[in-house]
């Protein structure tokens, strides 16, 4: 159940991060957002927890906001391996980051 309410949650934060981030865009529809929120949870899954041990002492000096720019090279690397997600520029890569986390966090709640 914890899997489909993260798959659910990735793709209502892609959904929210297209109508609300300008530069951001989920091309396709439903289809789309749910392949992209199927990559954007494997790689969640598997690459997360390698860039959260690599990059350790840089989230303890920065006392956490460095898993910001992990989650935004998870969004990236997402954005690379699918023709869904199209990021026009770094500051639209940080808004759709952070609009993805705060409904991640939220769904967090649910699991």
């Amino acid at each position: 159940m914890s899997i489909i309410i993260g798959l659910l949650a990735n793709i209502l934060g892609l959904y929210l991060a297209h109508l609300w981030v300008a530069g951001f865009t989920v091309s396709g529809d439903w289809k789309g957002y749910v392949v992209a929120g199927l990559v954007l949870g494997i790689l969640n899954l598997i690459v997360r927890p390698i860039l959260k041990i690599i990059s350790f002492p840089l989230i303890v000096i920065s006392l956490g906001l460095f898993l910001i720019v992990i989650n935004a090279i998870i969004l990236w690397l997402a954005a690379q391996l699918t023709n869904y997600i199209v990021i026009e520029n770094l500051i639209a890569l940080l808004w759709a980051t952070l609009i993805i986390a705060a409904v991640n966090f939220i769904a967090h709640w649910f699991k």
